[in-house]
């Protein structure tokens, strides 16, 4: 699953070696620690040079169900990517408006 929200974008797939947890994945440490900071704060996570994301952290699969259903009920917002330029800088809004550019093609075949 990817998943991109106003605190970051994250990549959330099972572990292989443990299918009760999952791995969470992130490009920057920043969307990691605000996932920590509001969400889930008992995670720990990891920073690697020779994988796809650098970042990791490993939950329990009822952890992110709890996480995600309240990174949902949190929505507070009419325009998701203004939303994300207010609080994440127009940079991100800007990396975040190039995906909706590529997906807006599935619509336009």
């Amino acid at each position: 699953m990817w998943i991109f929200t106003t605190i970051g974008f994250f990549s959330v797939v099972e572990d292989s070696e443990h299918p009760d947890t999952l791995k969470i994945r992130a490009r920057a440490r920043e969307d990691l620690a605000a996932l920590r900071d509001g969400y889930l704060p008992d995670i720990e996570f990891i920073e690697t040079d020779h994988t796809d994301y650098r970042f990791r952290a490993f939950v329990r699969r009822d952890e992110w169900a709890h996480a995600a259903h309240a990174l949902a009920v949190d929505i507070d917002y009419p325009n998701f990517k203004s939303a994300v330029a207010e609080r994440q800088g127009h940079k991100r809004a800007g990396r975040y408006t190039k995906v909706w550019e590529v997906m807006h093609g599935l619509q336009l075949r």
